[in-house]
């Protein structure tokens, strides 16, 4: 199995122990970043990209599956665009928590909870496998059967980077707010 991880690039015992559990880890950091978050050793290939939006698609490209590791606000980020992406059928592979010492559970719930309420769609929700440990989380990871339902095709992604369509848009908020007054 070849994962990417998200995280920041410290390197402690849980990311090593995850590591020793793959085939391959790519590691993906944008070179700005570098200097802070590569502090330690590193396990597997370290991917250097331009920016955060190169990061994500190098990990949706190099993947088989994405594992999350308890992190802050960066993390939660990309680990909501990978469950978006798997939603939207850019991608259809699966998205692992280490739930290390319950760290996910009040997500988790909170995701159950947009279940219940018909935020999100059961088959959606299955996207998400998580576990304790690295041995039952990979065994998860390598066990999982794309069951989520597709919103978009994903000819019709892939058809729209073919015609040249804009990867990314220039919105800022701030310039917004601004134009209003």
């Amino acid at each position: 199995m070849l994962a990417t991880t998200q995280h920041g690039g410290h390197l402690g015992h849980t990311e090593g122990i995850m590591a020793k559990s793959l085939r391959h880890v790519i590691g993906v950091i944008p070179k700005t970043l570098m200097p802070r978050e590569l502090t330690g050793e590193t396990v597997g290939e370290v991917m250097v990209v331009a920016d955060m939006h190169q990061s994500k698609t190098e990990m949706a490209r190099h993947s088989d599956a994405f594992i999350t590791l308890p992190g802050g606000y960066g993390t939660l980020e990309e680990l909501l665009e990978v469950i978006t992406w798997a939603q939207l059928y850019i991608h259809d592979k699966t998205v692992g928590l280490l739930n290390v010492n319950r760290y996910y559970n009040s997500l988790l719930s909170f995701i159950d909870k947009d279940v219940e309420e018909g935020f999100i769609n059961l088959n959606a929700r299955q996207v998400i496998v998580s576990a304790p440990t690295t041995t039952e989380l990979v065994e998860k990871l390598e066990e999982y059967v794309s069951c989520h339902e597709r919103v978009a095709s994903k000819l019709n992604w892939e058809t729209e980077q073919q015609l040249g369509y804009p990867q990314s848009h220039s919105f800022s908020p701030l310039a917004y707010f601004e134009a209003k007054e």
